[in-house]
């Protein structure tokens, strides 16, 4: 017994170190694959450029146009046709007055713009032929001067009846109240049967399509935001909106020393209602950021991360934070990456290596 433990204790080392190079050969072979697969991988290397140095602040959504109808006459409420959140197109009938007496008043306007003139032309008629007498020596000088008068005093009342038919005119037009732009219905101030004087609030309303957003600056930025004239709008949807015209107050607030500045968007539906917060961004010069391409980009759910080699070569999930991206299709990190390490284009392929090496 004992010579046959002699002779197995050399076998069953010669087979232990046959396997241990067999595992070693097999770890060299994975690891010249691992590096060979790593060795394709497209990656850049993240190199720090001028890019644009941006300030953003909070804004709040008002509408440019927002007024209150108030009556212009003193009738009793027939018709309110709209409610609060309906949309009304410009010259829509917003209220409808009580209109007999307004009725009647234009009737009479127009009964005695139609006599004067009538009036007119009989004195202009008398007119005629008075004066082709005066040539012919037939009437006397008074007469003629009568007549003169008496066509004067015509024509005036032709004017004074065109002025009170204008008036008769308006104030039927008053008893029917127009919508003076398009817009949403915010608040109804009467009901039907209510009786309105001159001056009684009617109906409140703005436009969704004329919007502006109101952003107080600090009085630090507020010199670059003057020379550049740009701003920039966040939208909901995750699209910008570029200001059309952005107007500075000339004072400061002297309790919180900034300037409150308004942004004109352009005109249309954006998505966006007065009362909303939106992000309000402006170019404040450059600086110097990480760029990386935005393919590069891995989303996980809540997770934001790159693929980076390592020195062995094996490309590993890294979390970032980015910044905004950029024109040329590039996004800068802000946090996670530092300057000469080298990113991985491909997150795919990066992902299959990854996995080639952990098995």
């Amino acid at each position: 017994m004992n010579t046959n433990f002699r002779a197995a204790g050399p076998h069953r080392a010669a087979e232990t170190r046959r396997r241990a190079a067999t595992a070693l050969c097999a770890v060299i072979a994975a690891a010249v694959a691992l590096s060979s697969v790593a060795a394709e991988l497209p990656a850049v290397v993240a190199e720090r450029s001028a890019v644009v140095h941006e300030r953003s602040y909070d804004g709040i959504v008002e509408a440019e146009r927002r007024s209150t109808v108030s009556a212009q006459v003193s009738a009793r409420i027939e018709e309110v046709p709209f409610d609060v959140d309906d949309y009304v197109e410009r010259g829509d009938v917003i209220v409808r007055f009580r209109d007999l007496a307004a009725v009647a008043d234009l009737k009479q306007a127009e009964a005695a713009a139609q006599e004067a003139e009538a009036r007119r032309g009989e004195a202009r008629s008398n007119h005629g032929r008075i004066q082709q007498l005066y040539g012919q020596a037939r009437v006397s000088k008074a007469d003629m001067d009568r007549s003169t008068a008496d066509l004067q005093t015509a024509e005036a009342r032709v004017e004074a009846a065109e002025g009170a038919l204008i008036a008769a005119r308006e104030r039927y037009e008053n008893t029917i109240v127009r919508a003076p732009y398009s817009g949403i219905v915010v608040e109804r101030h009467v009901e039907v049967g209510e009786m309105a004087t001159v001056g009684t609030p009617l109906m409140t309303g703005l436009s969704l399509e004329h919007l502006r957003v109101v952003v107080d600056v600090p009085q630090s930025d507020i010199a670059g935001l003057r020379s550049r004239g740009e701003a920039w709008i966040d939208l909901p949807d995750g699209r910008e909106l570029a200001a059309v015209e952005i107007r500075v107050f000339p004072y400061a607030d002297p309790s919180t020393h900034t300037f409150r500045v308004r942004l004109r968007l352009s005109e249309g539906q954006h998505g966006i209602y007065p009362g909303m917060w939106v992000k309000v961004r402006f170019h404040a010069g450059e600086e110097k950021a990480l760029l990386v391409p935005s393919s590069a980009v891995v989303q996980r759910s809540e997770l934001t991360a790159v693929y980076v080699l390592g020195e062995d070569g094996v490309p590993r999930l890294r979390q970032v934070r980015l910044g905004r991206p950029q024109a040329d299709g590039q996004v800068a990190i802000l946090a996670g990456l530092e300057a000469g390490e080298r990113v991985v284009t491909d997150p795919k392929a990066a992902r299959q290596a990854l996995a080639a090496s952990r098995s």
